[in-house]
């Protein structure tokens, strides 16, 4: 098949190889914009996608050192930093563990309905929260927490605040009751709303009636479909669109037209990464 033919080409993975690799600062962190102060969540990302493509990280003993000296206190950095060490195969601290003991035991990062620019989704918290305590072993009080995020579930079968969907929040919440043990398949009608996403030529949308898919929804919906045991109708044709999304840095813009960045480009390799096996 055509798309297999281009997933073959390595010369995709190589481009982001360097991508990647050109935008490592001084002090062993990232950024996707160069010359710009190394941060958390690029860091993570970009050792995500070293691992993925199987290629090497450089100057990781510097990587390690600038994530240890970084103050990490809110759930973002919290995430990202303890994400980036566990890559790194380093151990994580006593007050880096304090830290997310703290926010799972706190009701605010279960509550929030509330959804800021740089945020996924009014979930993302819920998420790296139960993520982290999967990771490490934490205890979840799940008996409280899987009301709060099936109280979120809309009558078209997704989620979202204020009877909103949206598949970037049906993402999240579904993610989230997994790590909770329940398993999404149980849910019913929420795969028809996740269905009216999906786009014959290819993509997903944020909601039903989107005209213009994007890199983001795009990885939410081929994810959520996994999440439900479900499989991308149109994988030829999304494999396209996500491939037509490359930029000539080797990195990946949330459409054809766009800057890449780190974010887009990790969504981009785990889509594709993840139709490869349809």
């Amino acid at each position: 098949m055509a798309e297999a033919k281009k997933l073959e080409d390595k010369s995709w993975g190589k481009k982001i190889t360097t991508y990647v690799k050109n935008r490592q600062n001084e002090d062993g962190g990232y950024t996707f914009c160069q010359h710009a102060e190394s941060n958390a969540q690029d860091t993570y990302y970009a050792l995500e996608i070293l691992s993925m493509l199987s290629a090497s990280s450089p100057n990781v003993e510097e990587t390690v050192k600038w994530l240890n000296e970084l103050r990490a206190e809110s759930i973002f950095s919290i995430y990202y930093v303890t994400k980036a060490l566990l890559l790194c195969r380093e151990k994580i601290n006593n007050v880096l563990k304090k830290r997310i003991a703290a926010q799972i035991d706190s009701l605010v990062s279960f509550n929030s309905t509330e959804v800021y620019s740089e945020i996924s989704s009014e979930y993302t918290t819920t998420f790296m929260t139960l993520e982290l305590a999967n990771l490490l072993g934490f205890e979840k009080e799940s008996s409280k927490l899987l009301p709060q995020i099936l109280n979120f579930k809309n009558k078209d079968g997704g989620f979202g605040s204020q009877n909103h969907s949206n598949i970037n929040s049906t993402y999240f919440a579904l993610a989230s009751l997994s790590f909770l043990k329940m398993t999404a398949k149980k849910l019913d009608n929420t795969i028809d709303f996740v269905r009216k996403c999906e786009k014959p030529n290819g993509g997903f949308t944020v909601i039903p009636i989107g005209a213009m898919p994007y890199i983001e929804h795009t990885y939410y919906g081929v994810l959520t479909l996994d999440l439900l045991g479900e499989k991308c109708r149109y994988p030829s044709q999304t494999i396209d669109f996500v491939l037509e999304c490359q930029n000539r840095n080797g990195g990946f813009a949330r459409s054809e037209i766009g800057i890449s960045t780190f974010e887009n480009t990790f969504q981009a390799i785990s889509i594709l990464k993840k139709l490869a096996h349809h």
